[in-house]
């Protein structure tokens, strides 16, 4: 059996372990600029890690857009790591975060061919697909119970 936590952190603390993972992902395989990576988000948010027996191997953002909404981004997993539930256990925490701050509504830009994935956590597509650095996208809401 294979140990996995996640743990959420400021950028401060994360930065060191969740960059080179965004960078691998988005960079490299995807061909996302290194100058789109990084933004001003990243100091405002919480960033969760996940570790798989030791290693850290996934990671994402929450963000607070304020007016109790707030937005996942930056969802990125090892390849080698991938299809074993690590993203839905990194998504399933960012949720449970959002709500302990009161937030009502968690927006994402959902890359295409992970519309599927958020939708199975209750998320739904809204609105026209559309390109974000490169790469079609379309937003997605989860509507958080009071």
């Amino acid at each position: 059996m294979k140990l996995l936590e996640i743990i959420t952190l400021p950028w401060s603390q994360a930065c060191t372990l969740a960059y080179p993972i965004r960078e691998e992902v988005f960079i490299r395989e995807q061909g996302v600029p290194h100058e789109l990576e990084v933004d001003e988000q990243d100091e405002a948010a919480m960033h969760a890690l996940a570790y798989q027996n030791g290693h850290c191997v996934g990671t994402a953002r929450l963000v607070s857009l304020g007016n109790q909404s707030m937005q996942i981004g930056r969802m990125a997993v090892l390849a080698k790591y991938r299809g074993n539930g690590i993203g839905q256990r990194i998504l399933k925490e960012l949720i449970q975060l959002a709500k302990t701050q009161g937030s009502t509504s968690i927006i994402l830009h959902a890359q295409i061919t992970a519309i599927a994935f958020y939708e199975k956590l209750g998320f739904l597509p809204e609105g026209p697909e559309y390109q974000e650095a490169g790469i079609a996208h379309r937003n997605m809401i989860l509507l958080l119970s009071a």
